[in-house]
């Protein structure tokens, strides 16, 4: 992106009013930075850091460089905060106390920090990491270097700063957004939270979709429960929780709800529905089979729990996608006749001895071999069904 001439008065307008149009923080950040280095030519090079709530990430960094005309994101993972790099960048002071660091790149700033090392190798004169505390997170920041012999002007300095307040703002308005979709797609899933972050919320609202509904649970977990303290129940359930959800997600399956030991997941129907929720299912068990052959250290330690079994049922059928509960306290989830047969089926792969059973529907839909388990009786559903399981390997 090529920003026409700009002023300083220019961005101030932009960031006043065309920017709160701009949907996505990488692509406002590079915006901003162009506009920025259009107004001043000192302006070579910035990064934007902020903080955030995400199971597995930190926060998120961009960077900008003038030269080669590129924006990129990065994933800051938790780990980078015990690394000896972190507590020797500049950045350090400014995320954990909130305090500015400039500083020239001279011989004695480049023996002290090695990111300066590295920007005075590239020509770089000073360099500043500044807080963005528009909503008090002093975990967001934003750097600034200059090639300009002598670093940067009084005045574009004052200049930088005015205008950072308002860019501030903003910042806090694009993470803020980020933030409340990475808490709704870890507790809903990413189709209910998106559906949700759109403004889908109100009770009742919600969409008939057409999907093969996976249902599981843990065998054995009621006795496992009454002999296991918490502690170790519950690392037993997020080792399981994490390989049996990666394999859905991996398939394109969506995750609605953990209840207790059982899991409740869709998979819409967009062509090879059926396929994937089977391929997820089986890399599911073998996972949770690896888990049990070869657990970490922490699951090593408690005795009496493995191996871990799994019964899986997958059936196809409409289902009402959407909010249902109180007005004060809402669910999104799905509903219907085919969650209900998909629970009952789930019931019966301990009768059946089979770990996946999959339902006539699904059946019809799939290229394996599948074994007929014959016409059963589901408790609550009128009729019978017919329920296939894939053939084990051994079989032939």
């Amino acid at each position: 992106m090529i920003a026409p001439r700009q002023t300083v008065d220019d961005i101030r307008d932009w960031l006043l009013g065309e920017a709160l149009a701009v949907g996505d923080v990488l692509a406002f950040f590079e915006a901003f930075c162009w506009r920025m280095a259009s107004a001043l030519v000192s302006f070579d090079r910035a990064s934007l850091h902020v903080g955030t709530l995400h199971p597995q990430i930190y926060g998120f960094a961009w960077n900008w460089e003038k030269g080669d005309g590129i924006c990129d994101e990065i994933q800051v993972g938790e780990d980078i905060l015990a690394t000896d790099a972190y507590r020797r960048s500049p950045l350090y002071g400014v995320i954990e106390y909130g305090r500015a660091f400039e500083a020239r790149i001279d011989e004695e700033t480049q023996q002290r920090y090695p990111l300066l090392r590295e920007l005075g190798a590239q020509g770089y004169s000073q360099y500043l990491a500044l807080p963005l505390t528009a909503g008090g997170r002093q975990h967001n920041l934003v750097s600034l270097s200059t090639r300009q012999l002598g670093g940067f002007r009084p005045e574009e300095l004052e200049a930088v700063h005015g205008l950072l307040r308002i860019f501030a703002l903003h910042v806090e308005r694009h993470i803020d957004r980020r933030i409340s979709a990475n808490l709704l797609d870890a507790y809903l899933g990413t189709a209910a939270g998106g559906k949700v972050l759109s403004g889908s919320i109100r009770r009742g609202v919600g969409e008939e979709i057409d999907a093969v509904i996976w249902m599981s649970d843990l065998r054995g977990f009621t006795d496992l429960s009454s002999r296991l303290p918490g502690s170790a129940m519950t690392a037993l359930l997020n080792a399981y929780f994490e390989r049996l959800a990666a394999a859905v997600i991996a398939e394109g399956g969506d995750i609605l709800k953990f209840m207790g030991d059982g899991v409740l997941a869709v998979f819409p129907q967009r062509g090879g529905a059926a396929q994937a929720a089977l391929r997820a299912a089986e890399r599911a068990l073998t996972a949770i089979a690896a888990l049990s052959d070869d657990p970490p250290p922490d699951l090593a330690a408690i005795d009496g729990w493995a191996p871990l079994r799994s019964g899986i049922a997958l059936h196809e059928g409409k289902v009402f996608f959407g909010n249902v509960g109180s007005t004060e306290r809402l669910d999104f989830t799905v509903i219907g006749p085919a969650v209900n047969a998909a629970s009952r089926i789930e019931a019966l792969t301990k009768a059946l001895g089979r770990a996946i059973l999959v339902s006539e529907p699904v059946a019809r839909q799939l290229d394996a071999r599948l074994d007929d388990m014959g016409m059963h009786p589901l408790r609550g559903v009128a009729g019978e069904m017919r329920l296939f399981s894939p053939r084990p390997m051994s079989a032939g």
